[in-house]
């Protein structure tokens, strides 16, 4: 299916026994960072393995928590994941996974299944992204396509409608951190669960906040999957704690139309060099 533009088609597996899965690195879930090829989104990477691990355990449940380590960066092209349950459990279940291209693993993911808590109220909830962003874009917010500044860079924007708040990127005025808004869904299909894992590594390096640009990859990023997201745009805020001169954190949180929080992200990144 590497013609798709369909979220569902990237993340199709096919069983090749003991554990293995085969599929694609789609072409259109990619970046292309600038002055080099596109690489494969490492969102989508981690939503493929968090597939390959509910696949593999089978059964109602679904990765509610999720650690990957990025080895390197594969390119568009066939690939192979292989799991391991490391224990199966009657609320919770741990499974190793290997997302890997030829003889090289790409990714190396610890998922934790289990049943998201998406049908009580929370005993207590912060959530910042309901007070500062509507549950559908703001009227004249152009999504990422021809003409675009960032069509060239997010080809992801094939396969979704994204919708970034472009003034969140700039450096702000009062020296504060950089606090960026996003409103995304999946083109042709309802936003599920992967597709919100996914959404938790959707937004521009927050290092466009200090002036740095370019390709930021990602070294270990976890994500949480607090409950399943309803039909329509999900909110994205992506914030930081601390841009240092080689590495930086990145925190996003995403929301979806009815206000819950569905995933909760962190990521240790590099810092692209000054231009």
């Amino acid at each position: 299916m590497s013609g798709s533009t369909l979220f569902t088609d990237a993340m199709r597996l096919t069983p090749a026994g003991e554990g293995r899965y085969d599929g694609e690195l789609n072409e259109h879930w990619t970046i292309g960072p600038r002055g080099a090829g596109p690489k494969v989104h490492g969102g989508a990477m981690l939503a493929l393995c968090a597939n390959a691990a509910r696949m593999e355990h089978a059964g109602d449940v679904w990765p509610i928590a999720i650690s990957g380590n990025f080895l390197w960066a594969p390119d568009p092209g066939p690939m192979r994941v292989t799991t391991t349950v490391r224990k199966r459990g009657r609320r919770v279940s741990l499974v190793d996974v290997e997302l890997s291209q030829g003889e090289r693993v790409a990714v190396r993911a610890a998922v934790t299944m289990g049943e998201p808590e998406h049908h009580v109220p929370p005993l207590l909830s912060v959530n910042p992204v309901v007070p500062l962003m509507p549950p559908e874009p703001p009227p004249g917010l152009a999504p990422i396509g021809p003409g675009h500044p960032m069509a060239d860079v997010v080809n992801l924007a094939h396969g979704c409608d994204i919708r970034p708040s472009l003034t969140t990127m700039e450096p702000r005025a009062d020296g504060g951190p950089p606090v960026i808004e996003y409103w995304v869904r999946p083109k042709g299909v309802a936003p599920d669960p992967l597709f919100a894992l996914l959404c938790g590594d959707v937004s521009a390096p927050v290092t466009f906040g200090v002036n740095r640009f370019g390709w930021a990859p990602t070294v270990q990023l976890t994500a949480f999957l607090r409950a399943l997201p309803a039909d329509g745009w999900l909110r994205i805020m992506c914030t930081t704690v601390q841009i240092g001169q080689d590495w930086f954190d990145e925190d996003h949180i995403v929301v979806d139309c009815e206000g819950h929080i569905v995933v909760q992200s962190r990521q240790l990144a590099m810092v692209p060099p000054a231009q």
